[in-house]
């Protein structure tokens, strides 16, 4: 029988908040949900934005948190005045020109219509002719919409953090949230585990991207700036993979990333999970970070036609405001997709080893479901790949629920907001819908709130589901006001407002995930709720097994809400443990049958049988 691999933490940051806690999904449905659910949120967001210090947020206080959070104006860089430079020809005409250097500026090749004559420390050029030139000027970029993390807030300031990308930054922070989200500590978990019994699939999809990384390095030569020795391997794509297991939690487990563009979380997720279902790891910790609300990443996405442009939003509205809040329109006239930045990671363990820490379950991971498109005449137009991902993920939800407890799922769109996005994936949902008789299928799509995260983007999905088994309330299109006439929805409900799931989410039994990525990178995965996977799990296990996991589960519950509500009050523990346990040459001890390394406890084992002896 296979491991069911369980939700047992989950963490991060987006334009919505802080993800454990489920304090991200509460301000997503926070017009929905009575003051005294509302009140941690708001104090977690008021000491993240530096807003309040104490433990109550008055309502003006909390207008200035509702202005910071979402989608809205981009603020990671000032759209109205973005530096650009123009390449240009000076000519003096029959005149020369002169100007004066420090020698340090000169050129190596000094052009040879140049006259040089030294004056100290300086030098003075007079050119005769004409004089190639970068003229610096600031323009305005046509796009000012962006999902941001909360204002105010920076993950690199918790911790000893120097010249991070920014992208590294969310990446720790988002583990961290992660692990403290469990109400275990790590050292507990690693004592019940070999070293090796643990998996660490991370990424982001554009790599790191900022002045810390590749855009600063690919940069410097053209704008007068410094290589750094750090910058060429923060970039790498896998590094969140990288900084988790080295800083985070010491680990000697599996590791890497799988790329999928705008599917990647689901491509990790589904490494984590076979890993655990096969036996190869007991824990692993996915998840991907990515920030990209950088002007130029985001004029690469703009000339493809992929973002919705302030004109654009303008023409739509009839009106000669940008609605920055509105950028973001699924399933509705619209216009591009907006760029956004987050960082998302859940923690998956085997059931065996869950139950036996009293770990609490807010979830599992039934399949992830991975197709590509085939022959297509572009590679960044969608295909016949999520039509297949889709199908496999409903067939399975009807296996495990039965037909009518198929019924009893929903969807988290991709929804990225595009006019062609919102022909072709509600033709991929409607038509599943008819095939499995589903009537109503309920549609979300969270894009709406937070922006596309690309990389981290099902991951924003999976933790708005999470919520939903909490509070009882799916997420609605609110950025909306109808329907586009060329959308799919005759088995489908398309949520424009937020839709009651029952207390605690109990109407429904789990939800499917739909990424679609450049490429023809399809993913759909089926998580199945908290209530549905203890009802698998007492079937599998003895009263008495269930029983002693709810005794231990109760401090661990306990321990998990104390980290919440220190996090809310400003003082949540950030893992970052550079230079600690650091082990070298001398810390290996190998024998034939077990390698022993000297900060861990438990041996390593090694093969001592033929696997393929059926072969030989």
């Amino acid at each position: 029988m296979s491991k069911l691999p369980l939700i047992v933490g989950f963490g991060g940051m987006n334009a919505a908040g802080r993800s454990s806690g489920f304090h991200s999904y509460k301000r997503m449905v926070a017009d929905v949900l009575a003051d005294q659910d509302m009140a941690s949120t708001w104090q977690d967001l008021a000491h993240r934005m530096g807003l309040a210090d104490g433990t109550t947020v008055d309502p003006e206080v909390i207008d200035a948190i509702k202005t910071g959070t979402l989608v809205r104006r981009i603020e990671s860089f000032d759209p109205d005045s973005l530096r650009y430079q123009y390449k240009a020809v000076l000519n003096g005409g029959q005149e020369t020109i002169t100007f004066t250097l420090r020698k340090s500026k000169m050129p190596t090749r000094i052009p040879d219509n140049w006259l040089v004559e030294e004056q100290g420390n300086k030098v003075t050029i007079t050119v005769t002719g004409e004089l190639n030139a970068l003229l610096e000027d600031r323009v305005t970029f046509s796009v000012t919409s962006g999902g941001n993390i909360p204002s105010g807030f920076e993950p690199g300031k918790l911790y000893n953090s120097r010249f991070h990308p920014r992208g590294l930054t969310l990446a720790v922070y988002g583990a961290s949230d992660a692990l403290n989200s469990m109400g275990l500590d790590w050292d507990e978990v690693l004592g019940h585990i070999k070293p090796d019994q643990v998996s660490v699939y991370a990424g982001s999809a554009l790599a790191q991207v900022d002045e810390n990384s590749l855009s600063g390095m690919l940069a410097a030569p053209l704008t007068g700036g410094r290589v750094s020795s750090k910058m060429m391997a923060l970039s790498l794509a896998e590094m969140p993979a990288d900084f988790i297991n080295g800083y985070v939690i010491n680990s000697i487990g599996t590791t890497g990333t799988s790329m999928g563009a705008c599917a990647t979380f689901l491509y990790n997720l589904r490494q984590g999970m076979l890993d655990i279902q096969q036996g190869n790891s007991r824990v692993a910790i996915v998840g991907n970070a990515e920030a990209p609300v950088v002007a130029e990443i985001m004029e690469g996405f703009r000339v493809m036609g992929a973002l919705a442009e302030d004109a654009q939003l303008k023409a739509l509205d009839n009106s000669d405001t940008v609605d920055n809040r509105r950028a973001c329109r699924p399933f509705s006239s619209n216009a591009g997709f907006t760029m956004a930045e987050s960082s998302q990671f859940v923690v998956l363990m085997d059931d065996e080893l869950a139950l036996e820490l009293g770990a609490t379950v807010y979830g599992s991971v039934a399949d992830v479901f991975i197709n590509a498109d085939a022959n297509k005449k572009s590679i960044s137009a969608p295909g016949v790949g999520n039509y297949v991902t889709m199908a496999k993920a409903t067939a399975l939800a009807k296996a495990i629920l039965g037909a009518e407890g198929v019924k009893q799922t929903y969807v988290q769109a991709h929804g990225t907001g595009t006019p062609q996005n919102r022909v072709t994936e509600s033709h991929i949902l409607n038509e599943v819908a008819k095939t499995f008789s589903i009537d109503n299928w309920p549609v979300a799509a969270i894009k709406s709130y937070v922006g596309h995260s690309m990389s981290a983007a099902p991951g924003d999905q999976l933790i708005a589901s999470l919520g939903v088994w909490q509070y009882g309330w799916i997420p609605g299109i609110k950025t909306i006001d109808h329907i586009a006439d060329d959308v799919h929805q005759t088995n489908l409900n398309i949520l424009t407002d937020h839709h009651f799931a029952g207390e605690n989410g109990e109407d429904y039994k789990g939800v499917i995930l739909n990424a679609k990525g450049f490429g023809g990178n399809n993913a759909s995965s089926l998580v199945l709720s908290p209530q549905q996977t203890m009802s698998m799990l007492s079937k599998k296990y003895s009263d008495d097994v269930m029983s002693a996991y709810y005794n231990k589960n109760k401090l661990v519950s306990q321990h998990a809400v104390a980290n919440d509500v220190a996090a809310c009050e400003g003082q949540e523990l950030i893992r970052y443990h550079f230079g600690e346990s650091v082990m070298d040459e001398t810390s290996v001890v190998m024998t034939p049958e077990v390698v022993k390394l000297s900060e861990f406890a438990v041996s390593i084992p090694l093969a001592t049988e033929n696997p393929y002896a059926d072969y030989s």
